[in-house]
């Protein structure tokens, strides 16, 4: 009786973060260069079989046990049910957002794969699809947060040139004098880049380490935006809901009926 309890909750408090990711999703659809993030769900059971191991290394990592079976009286269960599922992990959607003319010449848009690199003051490296730049009062490129576009050099530095043109292979020309060269970097698997804030990204274990691409493309003048498609968004937002409706139902179903089972055996 109470494992169906258990599995009641644990189904809504997967919807709860589920829509927590698709309202986020919404909250960014105009953010430049956001990538959506999709919920990913696993059985408990699963869970069951990870062990805390440290490596000689000192770090401590997830090893797989070999398979949870589970004995009754003596006799070997057949099949396995997973009686609650949580939420496993939210990765990245990777497919390009939609591209629109800005005809600011600090906007750029990445032509294929890629990230650019930015830097705050402390030294920190992000990684970025959003090309919306601006100039700070010493002439470097920016972000509207203030973090330094890096080129192959470090900081972009165009001071006060009257024109500036970012060419297709990403070299910035400021008074018909080339300043700098745009690099772009990719990894091994992107989807799993940790979200810093709405559009930069960090490295992880499992995405692998930055590595430079060794042609990179841009489009000038535009501006990659979300990929986040609303309708989308809405249909597993409604999906969510519907389910979490469910789980609800069934929740206070068990409870009536344990209620019902205390009653009668106090009765008796």
């Amino acid at each position: 009786m109470h494992r169906g309890l258990y599995a009641a909750a644990s189904a809504m408090l997967v919807q709860e973060t589920n829509l927590d990711v698709v309202t986020n999703n919404l909250a960014n659809v105009d953010t430049p260069g956001y990538r959506r993030r999709v919920s990913a769900f696993a059985d408990f059971s699963a869970y069951l079989d990870r062990i805390e191991k440290v490596s000689e290394d000192a770090e401590t990592k997830l090893m797989t046990t070999p398979p949870f079976t589970m004995n009754w009286k003596g006799k070997q269960t057949i099949g396995t049910l997973a009686l609650a599922n949580i939420f496993s992990e939210d990765v990245m959607d990777d497919h390009p957002g939609v591209v629109k003319t800005t005809e600011n010449p600090f906007d750029i848009a990445i032509d294929g794969p890629g990230f650019l690199a930015v830097q705050d003051g402390g030294g920190n490296t992000f990684y970025t699809r959003a090309g919306n730049f601006t100039l700070n009062s010493e002439g470097i490129m920016t972000t509207p947060d203030g973090l330094t576009l890096q080129g192959e050099g470090g900081g972009i530095e165009v001071g006060t040139a009257t024109s500036v043109v970012i060419t297709r292979t990403g070299q910035v020309v400021a008074d018909g004098a080339a300043v700098a060269n745009i690099p772009l970097y990719t990894f091994e698997n992107p989807t799993y880049l940790r979200h810093a804030s709405k559009n930069l990204f960090t490295p992880t274990e499992q995405s692998g380490q930055p590595q430079g691409v060794g042609a990179p493309r841009f489009f000038s003048a535009t501006l990659e935006m979300s990929n986040v498609s609303v309708v989308e968004e809405m249909v597993r937002m409604i999906e969510a809901q519907r389910a979490y409706e469910g789980a609800s139902k069934a929740l206070m179903t068990h409870d009536d009926m344990t209620s019902r089972l205390i009653t009668s055996y106090s009765r008796g």
